[in-house]
């Protein structure tokens, strides 16, 4: 069985690097190449690939958004989230729109083959790291566990977002970005945005800020 792959990734070097690689496995033949996330769905409207490796961080629609939209189409293609993110957040977000797999770019190449290969028949294919994660956040205590949707209202107020900003970029009003913000404060058991932000940095639910320089 030939496994037809769309690699999605904004930087051209790691698209170049994988379809070199890739191209190795006479199982394998990448069929298209997506540099947004935009580009990634269309795409496979149009190819019907069995695999997507996806990118999480790309323009005209990230790859969780991309991912979602994949999954829901007509085509039975599979996403392997390929990325160096490996935070809670992300990793959450990637599984619950439905992403097949999740690894890492450090990953070794024999590994990534054999998650494509894992991928194409419908298996679940997890990082060790991303799989200790996901295996912390369900045994963590109900009170401490953010839905998806807060983390999306955390992640905006980490980046400086008022309330009135959080709820224009998330379509949302602003009392229920103020409801959010209480649920979030008593799971993590702080009393302000600073202290939820510092609390959720502190136990991996957020990337870490990048040191400017």
């Amino acid at each position: 069985m030939t496994i037809r792959l769309v690699i999605a990734d904004d930087h051209p070097v790691v698209r170049d690097g994988l379809r070199g690689m890739l191209a190795q496995q006479p199982d394998f033949e990448i069929v298209g190449e997506a540099a947004t996330g935009a580009e990634a769905v269309a795409l496979v409207e149009r190819l019907r690939p069995e695999v997507v490796l996806m990118d999480l961080r790309m323009p005209a629609m990230d790859g969780v958004a991309a991912t979602g939209r994949v999954v829901a189409g007509p085509a039975a293609t599979r996403v392997l989230v390929l990325t160096t993110y490996d935070t809670d957040a992300d990793i959450l977000r990637a599984v619950e729109a439905g992403a097949t797999g999740y690894l890492l770019k450090d990953a070794p190449r024999q590994e990534l083959f054999a998650a494509i290969r894992a991928a194409a028949r419908g298996e679940t294919v997890l990082a060790p790291a991303v799989a200790a994660r996901l295996v912390g956040h369900v045994r963590a205590p109900a009170e401490e566990t953010l839905t998806a949707r807060e983390l999306e209202v955390l992640t905006l107020v980490a980046r400086g977002g008022t309330n009135a900003e959080v709820a224009r970029g998330l379509y949302i009003s602003e009392a229920t970005v103020k409801t959010h913000l209480l649920h979030i404060f008593g799971k993590l058991d702080v009393d302000d945005r600073t202290a939820a932000v510092t609390r959720a940095l502190e136990r991996g639910l957020l990337p870490m800020p990048r040191r400017g320089g």
